[in-house]
């Protein structure tokens, strides 16, 4: 069912990934109600809380062929060079990786950084460390992406579960061809994106400063854009 067009700009669409969470949110607070009033609000505002973290709003992604996306919206937490993980196969040189952390507030459906192919899927478990640390990179559990560009660049991202994080739920197969901007996957409850770019691509973003998933430009492919806020050590 299509909303009313002076609905939609107020109301901001669920992620389908959320509505079990969010039925066993309403059945809880049934179950609860039947045994003491303010427990039934305890749930319905635990259920509120969980179509605030499904929430996927639309994004409008800038036009491009060379544009790098932000993949998730969140804060610039680190922009450095460092080796890829290996399940990638992207070579043993370390690259120009641009985390993005995300909080239990942010908007958790995260979106492809680049448009291609995704030419190599990975899956690592791991531990659950806070996703802020360096060593989560390395660590924790994460699913890892390759994408593979028409003009023959290949990009890393990573998908990082991070303490309170217990599940990264992919939506696109290896092999599937994406736009910059698309959905691909989710992260529950709190955690990080990695994008380790390509040789002399270098970022157009700062630590510290804020993303929005499938909009923020994070770094531009043509490779002649002078980087912003940032200089190799």
């Amino acid at each position: 069912m299509r909303l009313p067009e002076h609905l939609k700009g107020v109301i901001v669409p669920v992620h389908r990934a959320g509505w079990p969470f969010i039925a066993g949110g309403v059945v809880l607070s049934v179950l609860l109600g039947f045994l003491a009033q303010p427990l039934l609000w305890f749930g319905l505002l635990l259920t509120a809380w969980m179509v605030f973290f499904f929430r996927d709003p639309p994004r409008v992604t800038p036009v491009g062929d060379d544009v790098v996306v932000s993949p998730a919206d969140g804060t610039v937490s680190a922009i450095a060079e460092r080796h890829p993980p290996p399940e990638m196969e992207l070579g043993e040189q370390p690259r120009t990786c641009v985390s993005v952390f995300l909080n239990i507030f942010d908007v958790h459906v995260n979106r492809a950084p680049v448009g291609g192919r995704i030419t190599r899927l990975a899956y690592h478990p791991g531990r659950f460390l806070n996703a802020a640390l360096d060593k989560a990179s390395d660590e924790n559990e994460r699913q890892s992406f390759r994408i593979e560009t028409t003009g023959g660049d290949a990009y890393g991202f990573v998908q990082i579960a991070g303490l309170v994080a217990r599940r990264i739920v992919r939506f696109v197969e290896e092999g599937e061809v994406v736009e910059a901007g698309q959905r691909v996957g989710l992260i529950r409850f709190g955690s990080r994106c990695d994008v380790y770019l390509p040789q002399g691509v270098v970022p157009l973003v700062a630590v510290g400063q804020r993303a929005i998933g499938g909009e923020t430009v994070l770094a531009d492919g043509r490779r002649n854009v002078a980087p912003r806020g940032w200089r190799r050590s």
